[in-house]
């Protein structure tokens, strides 16, 4: 088992007030900047429809969540990753990205 120096807190805290800002903008660059359909969002994130149209107009996933430069990197890559299937990032990566920047 890989050691961190972080605790389950951290990672609950992070999973709860993160990640679902991140996930909508993530979702918003899948559509507008890597031009997927809705569906095809849809269907590559296994949700609804109705889910990424939710991502979209911020009924989901909304937060007052400050994301640094790093943090934005990280959602390009998770954006790149959904479309190509290939992923090179988990959620300690994130975790870890979000500590340096962001006291959560």
């Amino acid at each position: 088992m890989t050691k961190h120096c972080c605790t389950l807190m951290h990672c609950d805290t992070m999973v709860r007030n993160l990640l679902p800002p991140m996930r909508a903008e993530m979702v918003f660059r899948l559509v507008q900047k890597q031009g997927l359909s809705q569906s095809d969002a849809a269907k590559k994130l296994g949700v609804t429809r109705a889910a990424v149209s939710q991502y979209m107009s911020r009924k989901r996933g909304a937060g007052e969540v400050e994301i640094s430069s790093e943090l934005d990197l990280m959602i390009d890559r998770w954006a790149l990753a959904v479309v190509t299937g290939e992923s090179d990032i988990n959620l300690c990566d994130v975790c870890q990205c979000a500590k340096q920047k962001t006291p959560f």
